[in-house]
């Protein structure tokens, strides 16, 4: 018969429930077999008997008994571990850009999903394991990133660090910047976009949309860094809320979709020429506040595709980061509101709809110009003499 088990109770579990602490160190322990132990007097804290609410302090001692008394059945099941290769390893470990006592920053790759789901077995989350530290920890998720957005994405490396940092991001106290390429170029240049986003129906919630009545309030800042004629501009995106898709979802709503993102731009998307045709969004820079009060400021470096893309259109990375990450004044900054957006979206749908039928068409007809007579314009009669 295996002896008794002895645990510590470490200063990340200090203050939580008993059946909490099982949770998060004996998963395989049904709350049913903890309050059985409880009730017997076969779990004790301190040599004193306990209940499954009672709440642990750091330092103090939990009597458990074997695990050879838990009973198979009903047992929850425990995590399927499969290891990493050496190589899922050093790809992670190249992820990492900066390191607290608190946090791992990382520099996620496009097309690398944030968490697994249907048919979704190499993500983020798994590789995880890799960074576990020499007691294996093994650090927490505390917010994500679309699979195919880059950029700067926070774990915690404790428990006690994930319930700060998920409380931080939740009370939107952290700072997000984002940088895009959007189609065309926003107009006014610099604002923000008031407009609130709800589940498109048929899409199984895979893809949002503006919704004034039923939609949750989200809001957004973008700035125009840099402009490439009328073709395309370089944006900065501060999103106050942090709603689904919230950023693609809202620029392809005022008529300027990210570059790359078939879902809310469709095939107008996408640029002509040698841009690459992967999704163009960035999380550039995360600030943040550590358990120790100290900020955490850090930014990432663009993927190839992002970063080759400024090259070609004449872009200077620089000019972005020179950019100050203070909110802009309200007064200075034009807000688009809800209806704005729906209508600025009808208006640049049907924009791109004439643009195509009047292809063909002699240049002073697209310029509204009455042509030279004898030159009638395709599908419509000659003008007659007075």
């Amino acid at each position: 018969m295996t002896a008794e088990r002895s645990f510590t109770v470490a200063e990340d579990d200090d203050g939580i429930r008993l059946d909490r602490w099982f949770k998060r160190h004996l998963p395989d322990t049904s709350f049913n077999l903890v309050s059985r132990w409880a009730r017997t007097g076969a779990l004790r804290v301190d040599g004193k008997k306990c209940a499954p609410g009672d709440r642990i302090e750091t330092g103090q001692t939990l009597s458990v008994p074997p695990a050879e008394a838990a009973p198979a059945e009903g047992a929850r099941a425990a995590r399927v571990v499969v290891p990493l290769t050496e190589e899922e390893e050093r790809f992670v470990q190249e992820m990492v850009i900066e390191r607290t006592r608190d946090a791992i920053v990382l520099n996620k790759p496009p097309g690398l999903a944030t968490q697994g789901g249907t048919k979704t077995y190499q993500h983020l989350d798994r590789l995880l394991d890799g960074l576990a530290g020499d007691e294996g920890n093994r650090p927490k998720l505390v917010h994500r990133l679309d699979k195919d957005t880059s950029g700067v994405l926070l774990v915690a490396r404790s428990a006690r660090a994930a319930g700060h940092f998920a409380k931080t991001f939740s009370s939107r106290t952290a700072r997000k910047v984002y940088w895009a390429l959007v189609v065309g170029v926003p107009s006014p240049e610099n604002g923000s976009i008031d407009a609130p986003l709800a589940k498109q129906p048929g899409t199984g919630g895979e893809k949002m949309h503006v919704d004034e009545e039923n939609g949750q309030s989200a809001r957004t800042l973008f700035r125009t860094i840099d402009v490439a004629g009328n073709r395309a501009a370089w944006v900065e995106l501060q999103p106050l809320t942090g709603r689904t898709h919230q950023l693609r979802a809202h620029m392809a709503a005022i008529g300027h979709p990210i570059v790359g993102d078939a879902k809310y731009g469709g095939a107008d998307a996408f640029l002509t020429g040698t841009v690459s045709r992967k999704m163009h969004l960035h999380a550039r820079r995360l600030r943040v506040d550590g358990l120790d009060g100290k900020a955490i400021d850090v930014t990432a470096e663009l993927p190839p595709h992002f970063a080759e893309t400024l090259a070609t259109m004449g872009f200077t990375v620089m000019d972005g980061d020179n950019m100050p990450m203070d909110t802009p004044d309200p007064a200075k900054s034009t807000e688009v509101k809800a209806k704005r957006v729906a209508a600025a979206a009808k208006t640049a749908r049907k924009a791109r709809k004439g643009e195509r039928r009047s292809r063909g068409a002699p240049p002073e007809a697209l310029r509204g110009k009455p042509p030279p007579k004898g030159k009638p314009v395709k599908g419509k009669p000659p003008r007659k003499a007075r």
